[in-house]
C-alpha cells in the first residue's frame, strides 16, 4: 500500500484531536511530523515524528507530500498558496479561506498543478449529519419545503484564544461554526439563487460576531443555517419540513468529545451516538401516517482521510473539493455583505 508522508501546519488542539489520530489510523498515511513555533509536543505523542522549525523547512522537504494547513484562518491563503506553489497537495482547515476571491485563487493553483486541494469539513462525516443526508436521499419526505441546519451551543464565556475574539477579517462565528453547517446544506441541495444574512453580536464584551442567521433561496426551498453561542437549552439541530411529512434530529455526533478525552479512533466501532438522541420521523408512507425513531447512522473522519488518500493516489476527487470550499465562501461572503447592506444579495 503506497503510503502518503504528511506534515502539519500545527500541533495544536485540531492537529492533535482532529487530525494526527487518523492519520495514524489510517495505513496510507505516514504523519512525519509538525512545523511547532514554541511548544514542542508532537515527539511526546508520535515519538518519530519531526518537530520542523519553520513553514520552509517543511516545503523544502521532498519527503513530504501532503501539508494540513490547520493554522488561524487569516493565515489559510497565505500557507495554502506557498504548499501548493511547492507542489505539495493540500488539505486547509475550515474555514477554507477570508474571502472568495482568495478561495478561487487557490483553486485555479491547484489546477494548474494538478495537485490536489481539499477543506477539512469533517462534519459531513458526523453522525447526525449523516442521518440526515440519509433521510434525504431517500426521499421519504417528498418535496423539501423548509430546512434548518444549526450549530448551537452554551459557550457566553469568551474563548482563551484570543485569534478566535480578537476582530480580524477571519475571526467570528460565522467563518468558525458557520462554515460547517454550510458547507453540509451545500453539499445536499447545492448552491442557492441569493442569500439574506443577520449577523449580531449578542455576549458581554464580545468583539466579534457571535451570532448568524443566514437564509438561503432556492426555487422551492427555503434552508436557514444558523448559530450561537448563547443557547442553553437547544432546539433540534436538522428540522426537515417536506410535502409528505418532518424529520428532527439533534445534533448528537460524540467524536469531538471522546477525542478530546482522549480516546482512539478505529475502523469498526467508532463512533456511534448514545441512545435517547435518534431522530424523529413523521411522514407519509404507503397512504398511511407513521411517527418513529430513527437509529443514527455511525460517524467516522477517518472517511474523509480515506477519500483524501483516494484522490491522492487513484485520482479520485477529494472528499470535499476547492470548488466546494469556493462555494462555501461565496454564500458566507454574500451573507456577510446582505448584513451590511439590509436586502437580500443574489449569487450569480
Amino acid at each position: 500500500m503506497r503510503t502518503i508522508n504528511t506534515a502539519l501546519l500545527s500541533y495544536g488542539m485540531s492537529g492533535k484531536i482532529f487530525h494526527a489520530p487518523f492519520l495514524q489510523l489510517h495505513p496510507g498515511f505516514n504523519l512525519l511530523g509538525s512545523w511547532e513555533r514554541s511548544k514542542k509536543l508532537i515527539q511526546q505523542d508520535y515519538p518519530e515524528a519531526i518537530s520542523y522549525p519553520s513553514l520552509a523547512s517543511i516545503l523544502e522537504d521532498d519527503n513530504i507530500e501532503l501539508v494540513i494547513v490547520n493554522t488561524p484562518i487569516n493565515s489559510h491563503y497565505e500557507y495554502t498558496k506557498a504548499v501548493l506553489l511547492a507542489g505539495k497537495h493540500a488539505v486547509v482547515e475550515k474555514a477554507f479561506t477570508v474571502t472568495a476571491a482568495e478561495a478561487i485563487e487557490l483553486e485555479a493553483i491547484a489546477r494548474e498543478k494538478r495537485l490536489k486541494l481539499s477543506v477539512f469539513q469533517n462534519r459531513r462525516w458526523d453522525s447526525d449529519f449523516k442521518t440526515v443526508k440519509k433521510i434525504v436521499d431517500q426521499g421519504v419526505l417528498g418535496d423539501l419545503v423548509e430546512v434548518t441546519f444549526a450549530y448551537e451551543q452554551h459557550l457566553p464565556d469568551l474563548n482563551a484564544k484570543a485569534h478566535l475574539e480578537t476582530p480580524s477579517p477571519g475571526a467570528g462565528l460565522l467563518r468558525d461554526r458557520g462554515s460547517h453547517v454550510t458547507d453540509q446544506a451545500l453539499s445536499l441541495f447545492g448552491m442557492p439563487d441569493a442569500v439574506f444574512g443577520d449577523l449580531r453580536i449578542v455576549r458581554k464584551d464580545s468583539q466579534v460576531n457571535d451570532y448568524f442567521d443566514m437564509l438561503l433561496y432556492y426555487p422551492d426551498l427555503r434552508v436557514r443555517v444558523k448559530g450561537s453561542f448563547i443557547c442553553r437549552e437547544m432546539a433540534p439541530a436538522y428540522i426537515l419540513h417536506g410535502q409528505l411529512g418532518s424529520f428532527l434530529k439533534h445534533r448528537g455526533d460524540k467524536q469531538e468529545d471522546r477525542l478530546v478525552a482522549g480516546d482512539k479512533p478505529d475502523f469498526d466501532t467508532w463512533c456511534t451516538e448514545p441512545e435517547g438522541l435518534e431522530g424523529t420521523l413523521h411522514t407519509l408512507r404507503n397512504g398511511e401516517v407513521i411517527r418513529e425513531s430513527v437509529s443514527t447512522e455511525r460517524g467516522n473522519y477517518v472517511e474523509y482521510f480515506e477519500g483524501v488518500y483516494q484522490s491522492i493516489v487513484n485520482g479520485a476527487d477529494e472528499p470535499v473539493t476547492g470548488r466546494d470550499g469556493v462555494n462555501t465562501m461565496r454564500v458566507l461572503e454574500a451573507a456577510i455583505k446582505s448584513n451590511e447592506e439590509g436586502r437580500v444579495v443574489p449569487i450569480f
